[in-house]
Formats: C-alpha cells, structure tokens, sequence
C-alpha cells in the first residue's frame, strides 16, 4: 500500500536548531547534573503584577472574541506607548497579533508571493527559516561578521543579493542573535536601499528597550519611506510575557493593513486575556524599564569579561537585547554543544549553549559560533562560564 505522502512545505520546514538539544539537557539532568540554560532567550525577569492582576481581576460574563484587529481600547493604548518612543501612529494603522510570530508571517503573507525573495543580514533569528517556508518565500542571506560585532554589511552586499523577485529586507533591531544595535546612520543606508529598489523593509523590534550602548531608531521614525515600512513587535520580552502570545502589525501602508486584515479576520481574533495584560502593561510607570536594563546591562557586562579571558574565545560587546554570540576554539559548534550535555560535567555542572549553526543562511557558516542568553542571575553566569571554562580545556575537538 502506497504511503501517505507530507507535503513539500512540511519536509522543508525547519525545526528548531535551539530546542533540539532537548533532550540531551534532559538525559543530563536524569544523570543528576544542574544544566544552565543560556541557549533560550526566556528572561527570568518576573512579570510585572500590576500586568498579571488585570487578568486575575478581569470581569465578564462571555469570553467572546474581539475585533479581528485587536481589541480598540488596547490598540489605542498601544498609540500612547509607540507616542512615548517616538513613533507616531493611530489605533487603525496596528492589528494586534498573535505574538510577534504572527505579524512576521502577516508581513510574509501581505506583501510577498510564493518564489518572491526576502533579504536578511545573517546570523539572524532562525524562525525566519519557517515562516519563510511557510509563505513560499525565498530566504536570501547576506552575511555580517563577528570581527566587526555584526554591524550592517556594506550596501554593496545589498546591491548584489538583489534580484527581480527581491520583494523585502528584514531586520532585528537590537538583533537577535547578536544583540547588535542598528545605528541611526545604518537605518537611513537600508531607507536608501529600499527607497531605490522600491523594497519593503520589516522591522522586528521585539527587544527595544533593551539598548546599552546608544540609542534605539525605529524604522517607522524614518521620513518617507511609510509605504514601505512594517514594524513587526511583541510584549513577549519587554514585559516578560513569553506566553501571553500577543504581538502587533504596524505600518502607515493602508493597503497593507487591508490586506493583513484579512488574515486577521481568518484567524478569527488574538488572545483576548494576554490583550488585557498587554494594555495593562502600558500603564506601568516610566521607569519601569531602567531596573530590567541596569540588570540585563550588568549580565552583558560580565559574560562578555568571562568569555574574552579565556583562551581563544571572542566575543563582541552586543549594544542591545539580550544575547551575545561568541567564537570559540571548537571544530564544530552543534558536536560541542551536545558534548557539553552528553559527555562533560564540571562540579555535576554543565552549560547548554545555542550552536550559531541555526541562525545562518549560508551553509557552513557559525560552526565555531555559539549565542548565549544571558537571561540567568550573575551568579549562575559565573558557574556557566566556569563550565565553559573547563569544557575548552578538555574538548576533543579543540582548534588553535
């Protein structure tokens, strides 16, 4: 009897280079030995309770859908909040979505057709790779370097990655996952760029209030580009909400928000619980950023000291986020950071790492790269780079 065939789209998909090492990080903790997570961008930060008790307390009878857009009382909110970071925009130019996951694939399915092409400086967030497959869209990556912290490559890269079917460039400001901060100035070379091929340009800015060495520029503060501009955002970091899936589609192309709204209106409507939390969450007060930063800053500060003293490791100083991607003296990042859960422990210790592998277009690139989150407290930054530490002395697959 023949087999049931998967489609196309299905075996093309990928999985998630970050989650499967899993398993091995489960075998280990069987085996009794403590594992430190920094291969997952899950802050340990608390969620704001003023946030969580506006669920807790929410009353009503039916819990009914909302608009297809979002509820309008959030969304007007959300005017206020893209007001205090100098964005402006009205309650019918965002569609709330599903997590920010849900505006990039909105963004993907809007504005680009099957075989269209899509830029992306590389190393970038890997489930770019899946939404790309599941709109039909070509990923085409153009590849930024360690050795200069992963600024910007040169608009010469742009110029010849460029083809008749490039349809859009997309971005992470600050980036995941290099944590590089996007400069004014490298904002007005993508403007040039898009504005002379005539490109869309999605902006994800998930972790904008997260920047430690200058200041953040949106996309949508650049002048004369509205048409071509989406900002794809999330509450999922900036307010520790991971699992409250609520995200927004923004952009001035009305078009475009027709257009997504329709793909709103299919999916029904987005979580209506995480969209009170999400409105509630603009309330917090004005400082309420300044403590998570000085916090996040202080763990860049000494995971980027701890990685640099040891030997033949180089990692650059990320300007925003947090994540730092760092080169080590290994042969192959995705053996070693199984052998660091499978074959090693230190103390009845050990470290689980991101291999670079996964945030990469280009085959065979980041294979001495790893991304670590520095989402844990500084003590336990600390014991993992004592892991990593030892580990580099006892790899077998140790590189000079």
């Amino acid at each position: 009897m023949a087999h049931l065939s998967i489609s196309k789209r299905g075996q093309e998909m990928p999985a998630s280079p970050i989650r499967k090492l899993v398993p091995y990080a489960d075998a280990a903790k069987k085996k009794g030995v403590k594992v430190y997570h920094l291969n997952i961008g899950q802050p340990d930060i608390e969620t704001p309770k003023s946030v969580l008790d506006a669920v807790r307390h929410s009353d009503f009878t039916i819990l009914e859908y909302s608009h297809s857009a979002g509820n309008e009382s959030y969304r007007k909110k959300l005017v206020q909040y893209y007001e205090q970071v100098g964005v402006n925009v009205n309650h019918n130019q965002i569609i709330v979505t599903t997590g920010g996951s849900e505006a990039i694939l909105f963004a993907f399915m809007a504005c680009l057709d099957a075989g269209d092409e899509i830029i992306i400086p590389e190393p970038f967030y890997a489930n770019y790779n899946g939404f790309a497959v599941e709109a039909g869209v070509k990923v085409v990556p153009i590849t930024a370097s360690i050795e200069n912290g992963f600024a910007l490559p040169a608009i010469s890269e742009f110029e010849k990655a460029i083809t008749p079917r490039t349809k859009a460039i997309i971005i992470c400001n600050p980036n995941n996952p290099t944590g590089y901060l996007y400069s004014k100035e490298e904002m007005e070379v993508l403007k040039e760029i898009i504005t002379r091929h005539n490109l869309y340009l999605f902006s994800d800015e998930a972790y904008r209030e997260f920047c430690y060495t200058g200041k953040h520029f949106s996309a949508m503060q650049l002048e004369g580009v509205d048409d071509n501009v989406v900002l794809v955002d999330t509450i999922s970091k900036r307010y520790s909400a991971c699992g409250g899936r609520i995200g927004a589609f923004v952009t001035r192309n009305n078009g475009l928000i027709q257009a997504a709204m329709k793909f709103a209106q299919a999916r029904l409507s987005p979580p209506s619980f995480a969209q009170i939390a999400g409105e509630a969450a603009v309330d917090l007060p004005a400082d309420y950023f300044n403590a998570t930063k000085a916090l996040y800053q202080s763990r860049r500060d000494l995971l980027v000291k701890r990685l640099n003293a040891i030997p033949g490791v180089f990692c650059p100083n990320p300007g925003g986020a947090f994540y730092a991607m760092a080169k080590l003296p290994i042969d192959d990042a995705d053996k070693f950071c199984q052998w660091l859960l499978e074959d090693f422990d230190f103390n009845k210790q050990t470290v689980m790492l991101a291999p670079a592998t996964g945030f990469y277009g280009t085959s065979g690139l980041g294979k001495q790269e790893v991304r670590l989150a520095y989402v844990l407290k500084e003590s336990d930054i600390n014991s993992a780079m004592d892991c990593l530490e030892n580990a580099l002395k006892q790899y077998p697959g140790i590189t000079n």
